[in-house]
């Protein structure tokens, strides 16, 4: 009797361990599948936002574009505004986390996510830097933006003087980081060629090596390529660059394909360049290259030790510079 009691006892405990490692490995196979870490990254990063008192707000500009903002929650009056331009490498919340904290506190920040970044998205088959700057203006006025100021970083940055070129009146002053406006034919193909890896595997990544080289491309001093796992890096390829991936490749072949703009305009508005010295996608010549096109109005800090990813680098002196820059009294006469 004691016997089968304790044969009976063993025979529970060995199907209900077996059925609970079954339910674990389970498990494990649905979270391998399932991008759980980066999901659950990007909605603490909207914890974040929100904290920060940004609000997400989404635009419909006619029956075809639709335009997302983070926008203020209360709008403060008596702070101007910023509008913060992201670049190729990810959405608005992932480049600008080490801003809005600071920004937020001296600004009414508006962050647009870009045409194919996060919700924003046409069914136009216009992939200009153009339009993407008539479209983040255009939503702008719709949301009651009448004067702001700008920052705009790396493809952002062709956006961005878009922006200031074709909307005078709305725009005050610019501060452009880290990028290639005013490229030369001979310099893009020269830049192109050292890239080594074709750009379009780079900025639309599908593999984990894809997402490496272009943080080893962007980053200075930053180590994320290498403790970053694989298995992440996956996951982040699976949330954040599969959507609208077939248009975001054909935003980057336009800028290829695209001539360099022998009449590039000269902004009206006061304009600061902010490059990192060890930048390797524009490296920091371009700043001065610029700065003597755009004349007096202009003028270029050059922060030292970091590469093309100064918003992660040196997002504090970023900041400093950024501030320091828009809320200081205007020195020219338009």
């Amino acid at each position: 009797m004691d016997c089968q009691w304790l044969h009976h006892i063993l025979s529970i405990y060995l199907s209900l361990t077996i059925a609970m490692s079954k339910s674990f490995i389970f498990f494990l196979s649905y979270l391998k599948r399932f991008p759980f870490l980066v999901t659950i990254v990007d909605a603490l990063l909207s914890i974040f936002y929100r904290f920060h008192g940004l609000s997400p707000c989404t635009v419909d500009l006619d029956d075809q574009t639709t335009m997302h903002y983070w926008t203020p929650t209360h709008r403060r009056f008596n702070k101007p505004s910023l509008v913060l331009v992201h670049g190729y490498g990810s959405t608005t919340k992932w480049q600008f986390y080490s801003q809005v904290g600071r920004l937020s506190r001296a600004f009414n920040l508006y962050l647009p996510e870009l045409l194919f970044f996060g919700d924003s998205y046409t069914n136009r088959d216009d992939r200009t830097e153009v339009f993407q700057a008539r479209c983040v203006c255009e939503g702008l006025k719709r949301l009651g933006v009448e004067r702001f100021s700008l920052y705009a970083i790396s493809y952002g940055g062709w956006v961005g003087y878009r922006m200031a070129e074709m909307y005078p009146e709305m725009v005050e002053k610019v501060v452009i980081v880290s990028s290639g406006v005013g490229l030369t034919e001979e310099q893009k193909e020269e830049h192109l060629s050292k890239v080594g890896v074709d750009v379009r595997d780079l900025f639309c990544p599908e593999k984990p090596e894809h997402l490496r080289s272009l943080m080893n491309l962007t980053m200075h001093k930053s180590k994320m390529a290498k403790w970053l796992p694989d298995f992440f890096l996956n996951e982040y390829i699976r949330v954040m660059c599969k959507k609208y991936r077939k248009e975001r490749i054909e935003l980057v072949e336009y800028l290829i394909a695209k001539k360099a703009d022998s009449q590039l305009p000269i902004l009206t508005q006061e304009t600061l360049l902010i490059w990192g010295d060890q930048d390797k996608v524009f490296p920091p010549y371009l700043a001065y290259q610029l700065q003597r096109h755009l004349g007096p109005k202009s003028k270029v800090e050059i922060i030292k030790g970091i590469g093309h990813a100064a918003n992660i680098e040196a997002a504090d002196d970023l900041n400093d510079l950024t501030e320091s820059f828009v809320l200081s009294s205007p020195k020219f006469i338009s």
